[in-house]
This record gives C-alpha cells, sequence and structure tokens, in this order.
C-alpha cells in the first residue's frame, strides 16, 4: 500500500521573542528542507498578527510546512506532510534548542491514499 507520512508537533514553554521572530521560522523552514531533503516550489509565505504570532506555510513537491506560533500561551505548532515515507527526524532537539522549548510532543501519521475496505 502506499502511503505518506505526517507529523504534527506541538512546542510548549517557548522564548517568547524566538516565536515572535520571523527569521528563526525561516531557520525551521529552511532546516526542514534541508535535513528532510524535501523540495520547495516557491518561497515561504509568512503572516505576522499584532499581537507577534506569526503563521507559515512551504509548499513542497512532497505536499507542505506549516507552523503557528502563540507567544501568548510561549507555544509553536508545526506540521509537517510528505507524500511518501520519511524517517523520523529530531524535531525535538531542534525546537528545544532554537525556541528553548521545556515541551515537545511529535505524532507521526501514516496517510495511506488506498482504501482497505476495514
Amino acid at each position: 500500500m502506499t502511503s505518506g507520512c505526517e507529523w504534527v508537533i506541538e512546542a510548549h514553554d517557548c522564548d517568547v521573542a524566538t516565536l515572535s521572530n520571523t527569521a528563526s521560522l525561516e531557520a525551521l523552514f529552511q532546516t526542514l528542507i534541508e535535513k528532510m531533503n524535501l523540495h520547495p516550489v516557491g518561497d515561504s509565505q509568512w503572516h505576522q498578527f499584532p499581537g507577534g504570532g506569526i503563521t507559515g506555510l512551504a509548499l513542497l513537491q512532497e505536499s507542505h510546512i506549516a507552523c503557528h506560533t502563540f507567544p501568548e500561551h510561549r507555544s509553536l505548532c508545526l506540521n509537517v506532510f510528505c507524500c511518501r515515507p520519511r524517517p523520523d527526524w529530531d524535531f525535538e532537539s531542534y525546537l528545544r534548542q532554537a525556541f528553548g522549548a521545556v515541551s515537545v510532543g511529535v505524532r507521526r501519521l501514516d496517510r495511506p491514499y488506498e482504501h482497505t475496505g476495514k
């Protein structure tokens, strides 16, 4: 059966200034693209809200990377979806180091493309 994989990541108790800094998130996306051998189809898009939170999206040949930061809650939500299986990446270590996250939850979902009828 053919399937892709998706990671849903939540990082908590992060550094507020880093969560409000687009350059920090651009570095995160660039690291993911390089280390996971991903292929963007254009520039990442960013929107910063008046309170400092940021939403970002990178459209990939493989699918997408999306993130949302909530400085008021000291949290970052990240989603990486790839159309073909990939090895896991150490999201936790990166987010602890780059964003000062105290707690990081990572869920991996296999995304089958065919219905098995079960």
